[in-house]
């Protein structure tokens, strides 16, 4: 008799334990509940921490992640606007926000992330198709990489875009809201992870690339030449007026020497008879050292005033 009492409280120890865990549920920091009844929602869902209660093997507790999640994208061949193919590999940040109606639309994360890949895949395929490929790889109109003169160079020849990567995932954004606005959730971000050219589209962009580059090197060569050209003209042009200037100040200087000198004779020649006769003779020999050489024959008359000096030598 003894025996069968204690069996009977050990087993209603264990009913009561086992009811007890059942109807006693822990909300962690980093977690939100909904309660199910028969497989339907009861209730508002919990998502303060601490110790819950519930009916015990009737209701069920369906934990949903509070923290932001991540969803991750398969890379997709898209074509843009432009009709030229790329790859996109995408990513995003999602959170739960309304869990009950999470719950009713999604049941599960599982079931989430396969919804975010059809709306986000859409809205990524769709606004990369309605813009061209600059649009989808440059945010602005000039070059961050490039600098100075080249990077003026280029940003001139680039194609001006009026949207951008960074508005394009801004546009992708809201739009992939407004269709998940209904689900419980909230896209906190979304962001290109990789834009990469297919093979045929890569070759055209490299040709490209080196043929602006090579359109730049020449361009630089044209402007050096021409610098080279203004340089050499500027130096042709200091050296003439240089040995104009110094032209003009040696004939100055041989002016006034010559009327110096012609001074100091004349005044020598007025001094006295001797005087002038000394002056005659030292024009007549230097007249005779630049007309007359070794070859020179020389026919005077005997009243000629170089005959006299040749003369009074003999």
């Amino acid at each position: 008799m003894k025996k069968n009492k204690f069996i009977f409280l050990l087993v209603a120890s264990i009913i009561v334990l086992i009811a007890v865990s059942q109807s006693v549920y822990i909300v962690k920091e980093t977690e939100q509940v909904v309660i199910t009844q028969f497989g339907k929602p009861v209730g508002e869902a919990q998502v303060e921490p601490g110790l819950k209660f519930k009916t015990p093997f009737i209701q069920k507790t369906n934990y949903f992640e509070k923290r932001y999640m991540e969803w991750d994208g398969e890379p997709n061949q898209v074509p843009t606007k432009d009709k030229k193919f790329i790859f996109v590999d995408t990513y995003a940040r999602w959170q739960i926000t309304d869990p009950l109606q999470f719950f009713k639309r999604m049941t599960n994360e599982r079931g989430a992330q396969s919804r975010l890949d059809d709306i986000l895949d859409g809205e990524t395929r769709d606004y990369i198709a309605a813009h061209d490929l600059e649009e989808a790889v440059r945010s602005h109109n000039r070059v961050p990489a490039s600098s100075g003169a080249t990077g003026e160079m280029i940003s001139d020849t680039l194609a001006q875009i009026s949207v951008g990567r960074q508005e394009l995932q801004r546009m992708i954004l809201l739009s992939a809201n407004e269709k998940a606005q209904d689900l419980g959730i909230v896209i906190l971000d979304f962001r290109f992870k990789r834009i990469n050219y297919v093979q045929e589209v890569s070759a055209q962009v490299y040709e490209r690339m080196k043929s602006e580059r090579f359109r730049i090197a020449d361009k630089f060569r044209s402007e050096g030449q021409g610098e080279a050209s203004r340089i050499n003209g500027e130096k042709e042009r200091e050296l003439k007026t240089i040995q104009s200037e110094a032209f003009r100040k040696a004939e100055e200087i041989k002016g006034k020497a010559d009327a110096k000198a012609a001074g100091i004779y004349a005044s020598a020649y007025n001094q006295s008879t001797s005087s002038r006769e000394l002056y005659g003779f030292l024009k007549s020999m230097e007249t005779f050292e630049t007309t007359f050489d070794t070859t020179t024959t020389v026919i005077l008359s005997t009243d000629n005033e170089l005959f006299k000096y040749l003369k009074s030598m003999k």
